[in-house]
């Protein structure tokens, strides 16, 4: 039929609700995003969590302080060291324990070796959310030998639970410093190959370049953290205003945006890395000698359950942590602390009912919060765009329902 101009044909238009997740490869997750859209326009978006259960805060609830410690690996599982250590300084606090400095310092050390394998995901994922794959590739080389000194020390890869409460596990070894070494010597050029590829890209900065834009007034409200709040300009980070372990003894810059969009909160991520490697040779230079772990530490030798295996021929010691109530004990109370992990401001809220064991342990976790961002970055932009805002502040499921 031919149709002539201002002809009225009945044609119009209506707002569709659409599905994104909880299996799209692009939530870093398993979340769901109720998009209601008019064409490829947002107006709408209603996230979605708890199809991660992990009832990690709970379980706490009914085992002893030392052995939660696995249970803050499995959170955000990209950057278990940090969520360790953040648990044993919140304990430490609690009971009263000061950790040696050469612990203080080694750990200082792994949190920053973490938020450089953390951002190294988050700019391969990111990156290919996007479109560019040559840097997922460069990106997942310099992690995989983050990874490997991760297991030349501590003898896991992800899921390390290092730390102890008053201090580490076990003492840095020369095979891993020297690698170590190296590492810090060749990464700041690595980091130069990643911006290369994209920081000037036509179509990283179209993809970027004022999406998701939150002022700093906003960005607070919304209870933003890590480098998602320092985009917009805000000067908060945990290491500098509640400093821990080694930080007040370091040496390093907090680097901010201006414009809060997504290319603003890229560029911080790569500048923290950079401060990372800053602040790990520091450690190496500053590292005192003497115990790893405190005096007064709780007593975390394992009770050894034997079994016997092919008949006899040798035994096996269990490896599990066989920990009861009596193995430790707090003061009554309760405590909120903070550390800055790699996504943002993590923090432990314990209550000590006096007993060895959490009365009630409540997690603040940057991811839970800054999924709830996501409606304000992505309205008004389009469909495409909300993958760069999911990708821009940088989250993992696994700590979002705990």
């Amino acid at each position: 039929m031919e149709i002539t101009e201002g002809q009225n044909i009945g044609l119009h238009t209506q707002e569709l609700t659409l599905n994104m997740g909880p299996q799209h490869p692009a939530t870093h997750g398993v979340l769901r995003l109720i998009l209601e859209v008019d064409g490829e326009v947002v107006k709408n978006c209603i996230p979605h969590v708890g199809y991660l259960h992990r009832g990690v805060e709970k379980l706490a609830e009914y085992r002893a302080y030392p052995s939660v410690m696995p249970l803050t690996d499995r959170l955000d599982y990209i950057s278990s060291m940090v969520n360790n250590i953040g648990y044993c300084i919140a304990v430490e606090r609690l009971m009263g324990i000061e950790p040696p400095p050469r612990a203080k310092y080694i750990r200082t050390l792994l949190s920053e070796l973490t938020r450089i394998s953390s951002h190294l995901l988050w700019l391969a994922t990111h990156a290919l959310d996007i479109g560019a794959m040559t840097v997922f590739l460069y990106c997942f080389r310099e992690r995989e030998w983050l990874l490997e000194l991760f297991e030349m020390l501590i003898g896991a890869r992800l899921t390390v639970s290092y730390p102890r409460i008053g201090g580490v596990r076990c003492d840095v070894n020369r095979e891993f410093l020297c690698n170590l070494k190296e590492f810090i010597k060749e990464f700041p050029d690595r980091i130069v190959q990643y911006e290369t590829l994209i920081d000037q890209n036509r179509i990283w900065l179209k993809r970027t370049k004022g999406i998701g834009v939150i002022s700093a007034e906003e960005a607070v409200r919304w209870g933003l953290t890590g480098a998602t709040l320092r985009g917009s300009g805000v000067n908060y980070d945990v290491r500098k205003k509640m400093p821990y372990d080694a930080y007040d003894e370091i040496d390093f810059d907090i680097p901010l945006g201006s414009n809060g969009d997504v290319y603003d909160r890229y560029r911080c991520r790569m500048e923290e890395m950079r401060q990372s490697v800053k602040i790990i040779e520091q450690c190496l230079d500053r590292m005192p000698e003497g115990p790893i772990l405190a005096e007064d530490a709780p007593d975390l030798d394992m009770n050894p359950r034997g079994h016997r295996m092919l008949d006899g021929e040798f035994s096996v010691w269990g490896a599990g942590l066989a920990f009861t109530d009596e193995f430790v004990t707090t003061p009554k109370g309760e405590l909120y602390s903070a550390v800055e992990a790699p996504k943002g401001e993590l923090g432990f809220y314990i209550v000590s009912d006096g007993t060895g064991r959490p009365y009630r342990m409540r997690l603040r976790s940057p991811s839970f919060i800054h999924a709830s961002a996501i409606p304000r970055l992505c309205k008004g932009h389009y469909i495409a765009d909300v993958i760069a805002v999911i990708g821009t502040i940088d989250i993992v499921m696994g700590e979002c329902d705990r």
